[in-house]
């Protein structure tokens, strides 16, 4: 089913795709789509597909709980915010704050995306979290991580530009995050998190999100994989601990 939003208000946007999904629609096209916030924001379903041409505004797919989004473009801030499950795909960039308290499902960016991407994401009741960007991040990668995987992969990286920006890992205290490449130690808050190598053994654990990545955007896993990856992962579980206790 195809719905038009253009110059639809973002309320009367949602509540088409509402009425449409209670009536047993299953594939949606939405079309001309310029900023309406809270697209898929609760939607149920394993069985629900909704593609996405324009760019949607903030809060794409937030507590989304099944479905499959994919949008044929950018997208804005807070994607998947408290998502539980399924998949959002973004073939674009995408904005900051991507992921916040992200509980379970994938989130797959194929551009940059911004700041404070991964904050707050944990593992929720026996779910992980994905989210990866074949891109590079901005500043306060993974700050108050609790869980979850987090993948930066750099692809078409410009000259000069680096894998993540400053304050990487801020309050981290959970989850992981692997890094296609090298990583200035400056740029990780160092009090919070370590960085090392990844071991052949973690790049392997990494292959069926990769791998599911790639096939999402006709990209090549064996490649990616090819190269070195760095991880970064949280000292404590209390970051904070000393601050308050005698």
């Amino acid at each position: 089913m195809r719905i038009d939003a253009d110059n639809l208000h973002y309320r009367d946007l949602n509540q088409r795709i509402r009425e449409a999904l209670a009536a047993g629609e299953k594939s949606l096209e939405l079309v001309n789509v310029n900023g309406q916030r809270y697209i898929g924001d609760g939607l149920q379903g394993a069985d629900v597909e909704i593609v996405i041409k324009g760019v949607p505004g903030n809060d794409l797919g937030a507590f989304m709980d099944g479905p499959t989004m994919r949008v044929l473009g950018n997208a804005q801030d807070a994607v998947a915010n408290t998502m539980n499950a399924g998949r959002i795909i973004i073939e674009g960039h995408a904005g900051d704050v991507l992921g916040y308290g992200m509980r379970g499902g994938e989130l797959f960016v194929r551009g940059r995306v911004g700041y404070r991407v991964g904050i707050h994401m944990k593992a929720y009741r026996g779910r992980r979290p994905v989210l990866v960007a074949g891109g590079t991040a901005g500043d306060f990668l993974s700050e108050y991580m609790a869980g979850g995987l987090l993948i930066i992969l750099g692809l078409d990286r410009r000259r000069g530009e680096p894998l993540v920006g400053d304050w990487c890992a801020t309050g981290m205290h959970g989850g992981e995050v692997f890094v296609r490449g090298e990583v200035e130690p400056w740029r990780v808050a160092s009090q919070f998190a370590g960085v090392r190598g990844a071991e052949e053994s973690e790049k392997e654990g990494l292959r069926p999100h990769i791998e599911a990545f790639s096939d999402a955007f006709g990209l090549s896993a064996d490649d990616i994989l090819s190269d070195g990856f760095i991880r970064i992962a949280a000292i404590s579980h209390r970051p904070y601990g000393a601050k308050y206790a005698a």
